[in-house]
């Protein structure tokens, strides 16, 4: 009986020992305290992390590590704990602060184990400060805000020039006598308000990523509407929008964006005559993956022995070479009317042409 019981303490005696190299050596501040609140164990980790000396520590309340303003409320908690033990990081969702022995104070991250002993539950706590890791995030928030302020102000700036050159392109119509230099001065202003728009919708989102395609053919259309007023009544553009959003990227959104213009502009020139009346569809969809632009009319259709390759508009032209920078596939097609098709990965490709 008597050896049985040398042997039991022997054990005991060597696993706290061991324990206690665990915790002597522990790469962070670690701090056990006893129901009470009072500490009874420390490591080297917190005479360096506190500026107290070991022996000014045991003994004394947990509090004495906490902020003055700060101990009401920390017994509170510390008792709630007790109460109720788990391992979990202490404070979730309250920012932590601890005070050193000069006074100071530092933000704190906080780990809690309860330790089942001969004397009760206790409380071990590591406590790391994180005093660097707030001034990284701190600094690295800061960065991303300047970068935002630097790309709302780029987009800005871009979209006010290319209003500009678009203003220019339009009293340079004005002044124009011959009637086809005023269309072709005409065509590039839409271009370029095609590509302002981008920006515009960037600028007004401040989402710098990527752009609502529907948001923008939609916005687009309106804009190509306004330049042809000429036709009255008798030309409807019509939009047929997905109720889900399509995101492009800047890099993609604006060959998109010139295609439709192109192709609607060449509509609205050719397709309907005289006082032929008639109607415009753009209709946008998605599916395995791919998105899908049609744009097409119900006028006249293509001249006899139309080909594509072979077309002498300037915006037919650059349709092609647009298509090759998204990556998609172009497909023309009639009966009634014109029928123009054009699908591309949802997604970007790095195989797109830049």
């Amino acid at each position: 009986m008597v050896l049985a019981a040398i042997v039991d303490i022997t054990e005991r005696k060597r696993l706290e020992e061991r324990f206690r190299r665990v915790v002597e050596y522990a790469p962070s501040a670690m701090v056990m305290i006893d129901r009470s609140g009072s500490i009874v164990l420390v490591n080297a980790q917190t005479e360096q992390l506190f500026g107290y000396p070991r022996s000014a520590l045991i003994g004394q309340p947990i509090e004495m590590l906490v902020p003055e303003r700060l101990r009401g409320e920390h017994v509170h908690f510390r008792r709630g704990f007790v109460a109720v033990p788990q391992a979990r990081p202490m404070g979730v969702g309250r920012d932590l602060f601890a005070c050193r022995a000069d006074g100071s104070e530092f933000p704190v991250e906080i780990g809690l184990n309860p330790i089942d002993t001969e004397e009760g539950v206790m409380v071990l706590a590591s406590v790391v400060d994180i005093t660097e890791r707030q001034r990284a995030q701190q600094k690295l928030e800061g960065a991303l805000q300047e970068k935002t302020v630097l790309l709302n102000e780029v987009h800005h700036r871009v979209k006010n020039n290319l209003q500009v050159i678009s203003s220019l392109l339009n009293l340079q119509a004005t002044h124009a006598s011959d009637d086809r230099l005023r269309g072709i001065l005409a065509e590039s202003q839409n271009r370029v308000r095609a590509m302002a728009l981008t920006h515009q919708l960037l600028y007004e989102r401040k989402d710098y990523s990527r752009i609502d395609l529907g948001e923008y053919l939609d916005r687009l259309a309106q804009l190509l509407l306004g330049s042809y007023r000429e036709g009255g009544g008798r030309i409807v553009l019509r939009r047929l929008m997905p109720n889900t959003a399509h995101y492009l990227d800047l890099d993609r959104a604006i060959p998109c964006g010139l295609i439709v213009n192109e192709l609607v502009t060449n509509a609205f020139k050719h397709a309907f005559p005289g006082e032929r009346s008639g109607e415009i569809r753009i209709e946008l969809s998605a599916q395995d993956g791919e998105i899908e632009l049609v744009v097409v009319d119900d006028g006249v259709g293509f001249p006899a022995g139309f080909e594509m390759e072979r077309v002498r508009s300037l915006g037919l032209q650059l349709v092609p070479l647009l298509v090759d920078q998204l990556g998609g596939r172009f497909a023309v097609g009639s009966g009634p009317g014109a029928r123009f098709s054009l699908r591309f990965p949802s997604a970007p490709s790095t195989g797109v042409a830049s």
